[in-house]
């Protein structure tokens, strides 16, 4: 299977998976009810989201294609999204808030089975890292969640209230991905732990030669030469 990672722009919009294109869990205010989310298109307040983000910001997404062997057909495999903190409404309603002033904030990273199996996941944070490294950003942080944990009432009522079927089960990086994708815990909780995950300059050129070391894997194959016929001579 061959592999891609693109920046998410208003063009390619569409491609991103089913639930990241409605998801509104992070992008709408915790108080907001189920009656207000239900007269709303999440399709078109996610887009709207991502425009004013892109817009005012920049990129703020990253896609994972993939290519089946022996097929020409692309798909999307997963997504990254991520923002300032400032433009992520729910963000203030964990226990373990505020994100750090120098951060920026991951609210998606998502993958299908297959390519978390093969270690896809990592490929599409590393050009997260590439991408924030290359604009100056200091950090990467996250809220992570421990799935199958015990919180207390107000905590589960100050970020549970969702819009729609989105919960922190569904919407949610888990905090175990978070930890095998190498970042810190910088302030626990039973449920809601916040990760960060330090950048600096030597991540940007570690994180190209990485991509162009699984391209070149991913794309060369290996010709061995035909045996010559028995009895052939010179």
């Amino acid at each position: 299977m061959m592999t891609r990672v693109h920046p998410l722009t208003l063009g390619s919009l569409a491609d991103l998976p089913d639930h990241a294109r409605r998801c509104l869990f992070w992008e709408m205010e915790p108080g907001d009810t189920t009656t207000a989310h239900a007269q709303c298109d999440p399709e078109f307040e996610k887009e709207a989201w991502i425009s004013s983000v892109t817009l005012s910001w920049g990129s703020c997404g990253q896609l994972l294609y993939d290519t089946t062997s022996g097929s020409s057909e692309e798909k999307v495999s997963g997504c990254a999204l991520y923002a300032p903190p400032s433009s992520v409404p729910r963000a203030a309603s964990f226990p373990t808030s505020p994100v750090s002033a120098d951060a920026v904030l991951l609210t998606t990273l998502q993958v299908n089975e297959f390519a978390l199996s093969q270690g896809y996941h990592d490929t599409l944070l590393q050009a997260v890292i590439s991408d924030l490294v290359r604009r100056g950003v200091r950090a990467i942080e996250a809220f992570g969640h421990e799935h199958d944990a015990a919180t207390s009432w107000r905590d589960q009522h100050m970020v549970h209230q969702r819009p729609g079927d989105c919960t922190p089960s569904t919407c949610m990086i888990p905090a175990s991905l978070l930890r095998d994708s190498r970042f810190i815990e910088v302030a626990p909780h039973p449920e809601y732990p916040r990760f960060r995950y330090e950048l600096d300059s030597d991540h940007g050129w570690k994180a190209d030669v990485e991509a162009a070391l699984m391209r070149l894997i991913e794309t060369s194959t290996i010709t061995l030469p035909s045996p010559s016929p028995v009895g052939a001579g010179g």
